[in-house]
C-alpha cells in the first residue's frame, strides 16, 4: 500500500488517485474541519493562505514556493508576495486574479467561514482547518501534505516537531507533578484570557503549566475569555504571560497596573511578555512558544540554556 495512502487512513482520512492517463497527475480529496470533501485535479501548485499559520506550515515542508497570495499581516513569507487582504476579509477580485487552484483558511469567527462560502461559489476549493491543540496541528499539516502530493515532506515536519516535544516532556518529567497555574493575557485593559479551547492551553500544558482559565471544575469555554479584574484577582495565577502584537500592542506593565500588584505572579515576578505570533499563531512556531514558555516555568530544568531566573 502507498506510504502516503496509509499515513492519511491512520490519521482518518482518505486520498484517493483518480483513474487517469499513466503518469497524469493525481487528483487527491480530503476532508478539512468542516466535514466538506476537498477535490483537487491535481496536487495543488498555486495556494492562497489566508492565515500565516499555514505559511508556517509550508514553509516548513520546503513549499513556501507554492504560496501565490497571503493577509497583509503575514509574516513568514515575503513580502512580495502580493496581499490579499485581512484573514476575515480577503478581497474576492484579488484572491481569483491570482487563480488559485487551493485557498487554506483557519476556522475563528463567523466571517472566515462566509469567505470560504463566497471563494467555493466563485469555483475555487478552499479548505478549511481549526488548530486547538498538537493533535489537531498535525492531522492539519497531514492534510496539507495530502493536497499537494508531499506527504513525506508532511510527515518528516510532525516527526520534527513530535520529537521536540517529546524531549520537552521528558525534561518536564524531572519536575515531578509541580505544574503551576498560569494566565495568559490577550488582551489589556478590557482583560481578555486565552481560554480553554485555545491553542495556548495546548502549549501552556506542553510547556509543564496550567490554564488557569481551563481548569477542570470551570464552566468556561472558547478560545478567548473575557473576565473582570476582581475575578483575576480571585483566580490569583502563579505566573503570568503578556503576549505583545496586534491584538495587544502597548500593554502596560503589570507593576503599573493598580490592581494587579497583589497577585501571586506580579509579587514573585514570575511574569513573561511573548510574542503575539509566537504563541498565537497555531502552526509549528507553537512547539517553540512551549519551549520558551517551559524555560520560563521550569527554569532549574534548563542549567544550559537558562533565560529566566528561577522564581
Amino acid at each position: 500500500m502507498d506510504r502516503r495512502l496509509l499515513a492519511l487512513l491512520l490519521a482518518g482520512f482518505f486520498l484517493a488517485a483518480a483513474p487517469g492517463a499513466p503518469g497524469a497527475p493525481a487528483a487527491v480529496r480530503i476532508t478539512d474541519d468542516t466535514g466538506d470533501i476537498i477535490r483537487l485535479d491535481a496536487p495543488a501548485m498555486r495556494i492562497v493562505t489566508l492565515y500565516a499559520a499555514f505559511s508556517d506550515i509550508l514553509a516548513g515542508m520546503d513549499l513556501a514556493d507554492r504560496i501565490v497570495g497571503r493577509t497583509k499581516t503575514d509574516d513568514a513569507v515575503s513580502p512580495n508576495i502580493p496581499s490579499v487582504g485581512t484573514h476575515m476579509r480577503p478581497s474576492m477580485e484579488l484572491v481569483l486574479g491570482l487563480k488559485p487552484d487551493l485557498v487554506l483558511q483557519m476556522g475563528g469567527r463567523a466571517e472566515a467561514a462566509q469567505s470560504v462560502a463566497d471563494l467555493r461559489r466563485n469555483g475555487v476549493p478552499t479548505a478549511f482547518f481549526r488548530i486547538r491543540t498538537f493533535a489537531d496541528l498535525f492531522s492539519v499539516i497531514r492534510r496539507v501534505g495530502a493536497l499537494t502530493d508531499a506527504a513525506g515532506n508532511a510527515d518528516a515536519l510532525i516527526l520534527s516537531l513530535q520529537a521536540r516535544l517529546d524531549a520537552l516532556h521528558g525534561t518536564l518529567d524531572a519536575a515531578g507533578p509541580v505544574r503551576p497555574t498560569v494566565f495568559f493575557e490577550v488582551r489589556y485593559p478590557n482583560l481578555l484570557g486565552a481560554g480553554p479551547d485555545s491553542m495556548v492551553t495546548d502549549i501552556i500544558r506542553a510547556a509543564g503549566g496550567r490554564n488557569i482559565l481551563a481548569q477542570e471544575n470551570s464552566s468556561r469555554t472558547g478560545r478567548i475569555v473575557r473576565l473582570s479584574e476582581e475575578e483575576l484577582l480571585r483566580l490569583n495565577p502563579d505566573a503570568y504571560c503578556v503576549q505583545q502584537g496586534p491584538m495587544n500592542k502597548n500593554p502596560v506593565p503589570l507593576a503599573e497596573r493598580p490592581h494587579f500588584t497583589t497577585l501571586r505572579a506580579v509579587v514573585s515576578k514570575r511574569i513573561l511578555t511573548v510574542d503575539e505570533h509566537l504563541f498565537s499563531r497555531p502552526g509549528p512556531l507553537a512547539v517553540d512558544a512551549a519551549e520558551t514558555l517551559a524555560k520560563f516555568l521550569h527554569p532549574g530544568l534548563f542549567p544550559l540554556t537558562q533565560e529566566y531566573p528561577a522564581p
